[in-house]
Parts: structure tokens; sequence; C-alpha cells
């Protein structure tokens, strides 16, 4: 019997948490398949340091990531001849690589995904990745929503369960008895208003304050000057640094930020608080009692609707007095802690890098959009900036944005004297570093 082929799998990520979900999901199947990671070079890509954090523990070594600039990714995929393709990207680039992917002659299998907490699922994510022939989830709820929701809208799309994979490992270590530290994940956009972020920040320093024997640690996803996934207009350390200033004193000397990985932040906890960040679910993963913080309420906004129901809400007062929660037993089945035995993406993926080899796979085109291929040269240029130097893009920069300009004035003023038009479907995005010491003190 002739043995069969190992697949060779490449992933693409540009930015700091699909860098660390694509690279840990490639890590999770490196005895299986041949695995690589391209980091691609855009707007928004992550730092040296970034990229170290999002990779550790996931796995990889270090032949097997590297960065590649947009005009050479063509090259670098053919030269690779990849059996498939994971684009871990958020959804606007993820479009623009899957039609990169596409062109590629064989076309691989495009697989893609979230990297991490998905409910509530979106039109947007679903459309944005409408090319990929398999879509990675992580809990039995969100195939099936993801799944009811393709079907309301006449999306083809195939789903496949698997645990976080930086968090639902069997080999997962588990937290160390005595942990002391408070840890909160923060999160870009939420909450996204000034005033709650303030009293989030407040709320940090009064916890602080009610033991100063123990740490609070404020974990970021980046030092000064790095992008991030989503855009964060209110840093917690801005924040912190200016209640400092309005209270006339420092703040707490226990109270401490750290830019390391999340796996090093939760080595010394006593419990995590958040409002709605995956990190919760790598706690979890450990035994790590959380705080699910309910003070802004509990909606699709806040992307915390997923714990209604886990026993992991709570409010302000449980942050201060350390009253974190272990997760209701009946929750965990439906929420990222299924049977691993159910996870059957890699199985998937097996079966249809083995349909294209015997050329029965079908590519599935790009959703249909008016535009055409100056809309496509458009969204390219729009998600690469300056990193796509291509004389259509420049063309677009020339031609394209003025006239963009033109048309939303039109509209906006249209509005002003005839009222609201009718929204149409909407197609934007969909979901969701340390080499300074690993914490250290604000201000």
């Amino acid at each position: 019997m002739r043995p069969v082929q190992r697949p060779r799998i490449v992933g693409l990520a540009d930015t700091d948490s699909y860098v660390k979900w694509g690279a840990a999901l490639l890590g999770s199947v490196r005895d299986a398949a041949d695995v690589t990671m391209l980091v691609v070079e855009t707007p928004l890509v992550v730092s040296e340091a970034q990229q170290r954090a999002a990779l550790a523990g996931a796995g990889l070594e270090d032949e097997q990531v590297r960065r590649v600039e947009y005009a050479q990714l063509a090259a670098e995929l053919t030269r690779l001849r990849p059996d498939a393709v994971l684009i871990a990207a958020r959804g606007p680039l993820a479009r623009v690589l899957a039609r990169l992917v596409g062109e590629m002659s064989p076309r691989p299998v495009i697989v893609t995904g979230l990297p991490g907490i998905s409910i509530p699922a979106t039109s947007r994510a679903l459309q944005f990745r409408a090319q990929c022939d398999l879509f990675v989830l992580h809990s039995t709820r969100e195939v099936r929503e993801f799944a009811a929701l393709a079907a309301s809208r006449g999306l083809s799309q195939r789903f496949a369960l698997s645990r976080l994979p930086f968090a639902g490992s069997s080999t997962t270590r588990r937290a160390e008895a005595g942990g002391t530290d408070l840890v909160f994940a923060t999160q870009a956009i939420v909450p996204r208003e000034r005033a709650e972020r303030l009293r989030v920040a407040q709320l940090l320093i009064t916890a602080a304050e009610a033991d100063p024997s123990r740490r609070v640690v404020v974990k970021v996803r980046a030092v000064a000057g790095e992008k991030q996934t989503h855009r964060e207009l209110d840093d917690y350390r801005d924040l912190l640094a200016r209640l400092s200033r309005r209270r006339g004193r420092p703040l707490p000397v226990n109270l401490v930020v750290s830019t390391g990985p999340m796996a090093r932040a939760l080595d010394t906890a006593e419990g995590l608080v958040t409002v709605s960040s995956t990190a919760a679910i790598e706690a979890v993963a450990r035994g790590i009692p959380v705080v699910a913080l309910d003070a802004f309420g509990v909606s699709d906004e806040l992307i915390n609707t997923v714990f209604a129901g886990s026993g992991l809400l709570a409010g302000e007062s449980a942050v201060v007095a350390r009253e974190f929660r272990h997760p209701d037993p009946q929750w965990l089945a439906d929420n990222y802690f299924h049977d691993p035995e159910r996870d059957a993406w890699f199985q998937r993926l097996e079966s249809l890098v083995g349909q294209r080899r015997a050329g029965r796979l079908p590519p599935k085109p790009p959703l249909a959009r008016r535009g055409g291929h100056a809309r496509d040269v458009f969204e390219r240029k729009t998600v690469l900036g300056s990193k796509d130097r291509t004389p259509e893009g420049m063309a677009v920069v020339l031609v394209g944005w003025p006239a963009r300009l033109t048309v939303r004035t039109y509209h906006r003023l249209r509005r002003l004297v005839r009222g609201p038009l009718p929204v149409p479907l909407a197609t934007g995005t969909g979901a969701p570093s340390e080499q300074l010491p690993a914490a250290v003190p604000i201000g």
C-alpha cells in the first residue's frame, strides 16, 4: 500500500491575535503535517516582540516561521506548493488573501477561522471568508449558530470543530497552587467608550488598594507604538496615568502592567478578570477561576453573551473582593470544552486535500459584488496601504479614494435632505510581547 503523503500546510497571518491563533492551530498538527507560518507584512503586522509572544508555546520551530512582503507572497506560495493554506486574518485581509490563493494552480485547499470567542455569529465573518473551503470554529455552540446563520443567508460553507488550540489541548499546563495575582485581560474595543474604560481603570486601582499585599496585573497586548488586531483608542496605561494625575498621588505599587504572553501572566494568577476576552477560556482550561465583568451589561456589542449561564458573570464588588468563579459544568460542554474526540477539523482538511489531489474539489468562488476587479483592487489597497506598491494600487490612491469621498459626501447630504436611505446587507469586518520585564509598575 502506498503511504499517505503528509499534507503541506502554510499559514498566513499578520496581527497579534491571528498570529497566536494560527501558529497554535498549526502547532497542534505538527506531528501529522508539514507546517509553515508566513507572517504577512501589512500596516498592522506584529512587531518582532509581539511575534515572539504570540508564538510562545505554539510548538513551531524558528525555521517554520518567517515574515514575507505581500509582493513576494504569490511567489513564496508557489515555491512551497502547499496542499492547504490557513488564512488567519481579519475579514478584509482574509478576502484579499483568499483571492490570491484562489488564483494558484493547482489551487490549495483554503482553510480559515476566527481566533477566539465568536459568539455572536455574524454574516460579515462568513461573507469575507466565502471563498474558503473550510471554516474552523471552537465550540459546538459556535458551529451550530454559524451553520444556522449561513443557511438563513443562503451561504455555502463547511464548518469544522476544534478546541481553542492554545487553551484546550491535553497538555495545557494546569495552574500551580498559590497564585496571588489578579490578572485583568484588556481588550482594544470592549468596552468601547472612554467613560467606561475609565471606570474599569478606577476599578483596578480600587482592587489594588483593597489588598496591597497582592498584585493587580494589567495584561496588555502591545507596548507603545505597536499595532493590534483592533485599534485601541484609550490605552489603559494612559487612563491609569490620567487617574493618577487626577488623584494627585501615585498609583498603588502593586498595580503593574504586563506585556508578556498571557500564559506567563496566568502562571502566577489567583484569578482572571475580563469583559469578554478569550483569555477567560485560557484561564478556565488551566483551572484558574474567572470574573466576566458584567458592569456594562450583557450584549452582542460587548461580546459577552456567551457567558450567560456560565456562572462567571459578576460585578465590580466581586472584582474588589477577588470573588472569582469556576464555570457551571453544564455550560462547559457547549462552550469550548466539548469532548476532544469531537474535534475533526484536521480530518476534514485531510479529506479535502485528498479530493483536491484527485481533482474532485471544485474551487469556491468569492461572493459576487458590484464593482468587479476595480473594487477588489480598492479593497486590497485599503487593507495593505503602503505595502501595496502595484500600479493598480497607486491608481486607487489617485482616483478611487477621492471618488469614494465624493460618493460618501453625496449620501450624507441626501440623508440630510430626504432622510436615511435603506441599509444594505453589511459587509464590514468580521469577528475578536514581552521585551519589557514581565510586569512593571504603571506610571
